[in-house]
Order: C-alpha cells, then structure tokens, then sequence
C-alpha cells in the first residue's frame, strides 16, 4: 500500500546480440571553442543521429517491481543477511575520474584533483602518465594521500595524465581492480579510467572469452578495453565508439595513448563528466567541478551525453558526435548525496539543490521545534535550507569525527551503538530538553538512522523529528552506485509510519518525489529517477549487487567464481522474463 510520505506518531501522520544496432554515419568534428560557464543544453549538441530506444517503462506500486529478481540474496532461512553495526547507511559513491592534457606537471595536478574527488571513492587511487610516448602507471590500495608521494609522483612525469579513485562498484578491491587500467594491444598502448557500471558486463566478458580474449581483474572496465582492442575501426576514436555502442549502463570514461585524451559519457548520460581550462591552455576532465577548482581550471562545460571529446596537439580538442542519445538520464542522487556541495553537476549547484530540498520539506512537512540540526555532513545545506525556512535556529548538534579509521578495537564490554558513536557525537547543551529536527539526505537500510534517534533522545531531546531530503529509496541502483538488494531497502519493505516506528522517531517526513520532480522544473525529466520510483532507463539484464555484509572487508582472493555470491542473474530471454517478472505485461520491452 503506497503511503504518505509523512508519519509520526500522533495525527501527523540482455544478451549482446540483443543491444540496439546504431547507424554509425560520417562523424561530425568541431574544433571546440572556449565556451562560457554557462551550460548549453544537451539538445544543443550537433547530433543529427536519430535514435529509436527500446522502452523499458514499468507500471509500478510504490515498490520497486523487479525485486522479484533478487530472492536469491536470501540464506536457507529465507531471511536477508543481516549487517555489521559499523556499516554506513548509506549508498556508497561509485568512482571519480580525472584527465589532464596539456601540462608539465600533469600527474601532480591530477593527484590534487584526486585529492578534491576523494569523496567519490576511498578504496583505492591510480595515475597514469604519459611521457616519450610511454605510459607509466601508480597505482595503489587506500587514500590517495597513502597512495602517493614525492617519490611516486617523479615516476610520473609528462604533460598528460589520467588518474581515478575507486569505490568497488564492480569487482572487488584487489590491488589489481585499482584503476586507470593500462594494456598493450598491436597499436600501441592505452589507459583507461572508469566511472560507472555496465550492466551487460557479464554477457560482453562471456563473448570476448568465448573468443580467447584473457582477462585480468573481476572489474567491469576491462571489457572496455578488450573491445578496443579487437575492433577494425580507423582512426582510433572510432575503436573507442565502436567499443561503447556494445556498453549498456553507465560509463564517463577518460582514455590515455601515445599522444591523445578523449573523454566519452554514454548516452544517457548517468554520471557527470566536465571540462575544464587552466590558464596555460591545459585541458582538463573530471567528474565534479571541485576539481577543477582546486587546480585553478575554468569550468567550460559538461561532456554531453554521446559525445567523444579528441585532445591532441595536432587538432587541439574535436567534439566527434558518434554515439546517438536519448533524453538525458543523469542520477538525482549526484545532487542529494554523492557530490560535494561547492560542485556544479549537471549544470546545477549542488548546494542549492540541497538548500531547496530543505526548504521543502519545512513547506510540506512542518513540525513545532526549537533546533533543527543536521546528520553531518551530507544533511547540513538541507537542515541550513530547513531552518531558514522554518524560522528556527540551526544549530550543531552532532559532531561528527572526520579521524576515524576503517577498523578499530571495541572493548570486550560491549558498547552499544559502537560504530556510530566513533563517528557521531552528540551535543547536550543543544539537544536537552529541545524538540529537535533531525534532517538526514536518505535512509537506506534504517540501521544507522535509528541509533542516531537513541542517540539524540539520550542525550536529553525532548521530542526528535526526522526530516529526509530524498523520497524513499525503494530500488537498487546499477549504474554505478553500489546499494543494497531492493530486500534490503527498508522503504521497499515498510510503509512510513512502520519506518517510523522503527527508527524511533517522533515523526518521520521524506521529500516528496512531485515535489522534487516540480523544484527541478523542466529539466525534471533529464533526471533518473530509478531508485525511487523503480522504472529503469537501461533495464538491467543481468546485475551486479554487492550486498554488504558480503566482501565485508571488499578484499576478495581466491577463484573468480567466488565473486558470484555477489551478482545475481536477470532474464537471457523473453521466455523467462515472462515467468520471472509479474509486470511482464505491463512493461514495454
């Protein structure tokens, strides 16, 4: 039964032969200029490709409709794994990619952009640079700071570079899944750095097997680099187009040979990818504008969806339309979550994004309180948007500890709460005796939003009213979020006021999905919506989740095949997506 999305507890209450086959016409090439800040639309690309997508549009309850897929992630009791105390509840954030053309100091500009993208991806860091015509590569497991020093750095020279941070998205965090990945095929050397998830991955690494190719890592990306490899095609971004006309999924990638950058978005555009300029002329990619920022780069604007951006010294940087594309798909939870708030993404400010969300909630979901505090860090503009709105104080009412390391030893008298009182701790002199609202960015799984409610109330709150900006998740993402099975989504399980019930909240209110829908006005439909509503742009065939609590510490070893326990299969065919999925009739594919 789809709910309100306010409650408290008084009256408040496919296979590859199957993907689309695109008419490759005489690729258009412009010289790019210097374009100003201004973003341009992504129908003012010159594209005169004309594409006819499949739809894949779902008839949906307020549950996402293809966790029919996923009982396999049940054990023999038909129950869901249960978690580790200490994991966040949160999404955790895919990868971050950067590229640099152009610059003597490529490689130690690209590890400060790293540094600005450390957000995107904690797991592991790599550089690859390019000097006398040779790729050199560091790369490492850990922080980019542990990852890096004066003396990797100087292995790095040259005046071209890509680097990338990783959170294990696909593929487990191995040493040998830390991007850019680097080959040699019989053309030369070429690097690669990834953001994103292919959702075909597995039957691509089955064809290429199938045809002696020999693959390395468990990560997605190299099936990038295979396809490269065994194409025809001339010149070499046409290898690259041909090879990303067999992706489906998300994919903003930088590319790295002898002597060219090319940046690529797929076609619907999921993750963000931007240009930028330094003053000497240098050329720079990366995925959030924070980056450019630090490295004293002008943001020009985003790589469209479809499109290949060529650099080189020859022709400078080409704007080559090769792929066609639909109406945007760009993830909404860039601008809820994952990018950091001083980033342009999607040519929209993240902070005032978050800032609106706040004041809506205080608009559709107002309660009497004295304090409205935020779930540092990523609830702080909406509580700031919350409170200005409200006409209440904002105040810092948890204090979240920015030093803690990924273990620690817990005493053997156990402590209840352990994990989120290392991050969390809250402030008596703001809380006591207050009505506080408590305004977080989503809730995922529940377990983490509720300890902070204990938190709160024994720290003396009178009356704590969570406030969430983001409708409820009730689907996984596959497009390069790593995000619990549907089962595992609490909204996919329970109504508002049971969700409530169980964090233990005096009122619980989410963003409403019209709501944020209206506030993004037309370019509402640019956005992907699928973990809240459950209807898919690239319907997954095959799909990859991570379930935590599985490769808990994400350092797997052993046989590839022990990697299954993490992916679970889709439909191959029509016959048995009619007996797997109810909504079969109802779908258009």
């Amino acid at each position: 039964m789809a709910a309100s999305p306010l409650s408290s507890s008084s009256a408040l209450s496919k296979p590859i032969s199957k993907h689309h086959s695109f008419s490759l016409n005489t690729p258009q090439k412009v010289t790019f200029p210097l374009l100003p800040k201004t973003l341009q639309k992504p129908s003012s690309f010159p594209c005169n490709h004309v594409l006819h997508p499949q739809k894949s549009q779902f008839t949906t309850s307020s549950k996402n409709p293809i966790s029919d897929f996923f009982s396999a992630n049940k054990n023999e009791d038909g129950l869901v794994p249960s978690f580790s105390d200490d994991d966040d509840d949160k999404p955790r954030e895919e990868c971050g990619v950067v590229g640099i053309f152009g610059d003597p100091e490529a490689s130690r500009l690209c590890y400060l952009a790293l540094h600005a993208l450390q957000h995107r991806g904690q797991e592991g860091a790599g550089i690859v640079a390019v000097n006398n015509n040779v790729l050199q590569s560091v790369t490492g497991v850990g922080l980019v700071s542990e990852v890096f020093n004066e003396s990797k750095l100087d292995q790095l020279p040259g005046e071209m570079a890509i680097g990338h941070v990783r959170y294990s998205t696909a593929g487990s965090s191995m040493l040998k899944n830390v991007q850019p990945f680097v080959a040699g095929y019989r053309f030369g050397s070429i690097g690669v750095a990834h953001n994103g998830n292919l959702v075909n991955y597995r039957a691509l690494r089955a064809m290429l097997e199938d045809n002696g190719s020999i693959f390395n890592t468990s990560s997605d990306t190299e099936v990038v680099l295979h396809l490269i490899a065994i194409s025809k095609a001339r010149p070499f971004f046409l290898r690259i187009v041909e090879a990303c006309e067999k992706l489906e999924g998300a994919y903003s990638m930088v590319f790295v040979t002898e002597d060219k950058l090319v940046a690529v978005r797929d076609p619907h555009g999921f993750r963000p990818l931007v240009m930028g300029r330094r003053s000497n002329g240098a050329v720079v990619f990366a995925s959030e504008t924070c980056a450019l920022d630090l490295i004293e780069a002008t943001y020009e604007r985003e790589v469209y969806p479809g499109e290949v951006l060529v650099v080189d010294k020859k022709d400078g940087v080409q704007s080559v339309c090769l792929m066609p594309h639909p109406e945007p798909k760009q993830c909404i939870f860039e601008h809820i979550y994952f990018a950091l708030p001083n980033s342009v993404v999607f040519g929209r400010s993240v902070y005032e994004s978050r800032h609106a969300f706040g004041e809506i909630l205080a608009t559709e979901a107002p309660v009497d309180c004295d304090v409205v505090i935020a779930v540092p860090d990523s609830g702080v503009v909406a509580a700031l948007g919350y409170a200005a709105k409200a006409g209440v104080p904002f105040q810092q009412g948890l204090i979240r500890s920015h030093y803690v390391g990924r273990t620690f030893i817990e005493p053997s008298q156990k402590i209840r709460d352990f994990g989120v009182k290392l991050k969390l701790s809250p402030v008596r002199g703001v809380l006591e005796g207050k009505r506080v609202v408590v305004v977080d960015d989503s809730i995922v799984r529940g377990t983490t939003s509720s300890k902070i409610v204990r938190l709160i109330k024994e720290a003396g709150a009178k009356e704590v009213h969570m406030r969430i900006a983001s409708p409820p998740i009730i689907g996984s993402c596959y497009y390069g979020v790593d995000t619990p099975s549907s089962e595992e989504l609490i909204s996919n399980r329970m109504s508002v006021e049971e969700i409530r019930e169980f964090i233990g909240c005096d009122s619980l209110a989410f963003l409403p999905f019209e709501s944020l829908k209206k506030m993004l006005g037309s370019e509402s439909p640019n956005f992907c919506y699928a973990c809240f509503s459950g209807k898919y742009p690239v319907m997954p065939r095959e799909v990859k989740v991570k379930r935590v609590g599985d490769f808990l510490d994400d350092g797997l070893n052993g046989p590839m095949d022990s990697i299954d326990g993490g992916w679970i299969q889709g439909p191959r065919d029509l016959n048995v997506e009619k007996e797997i999925d109810p909504l079969y009739q109802k779908s258009n594919i």
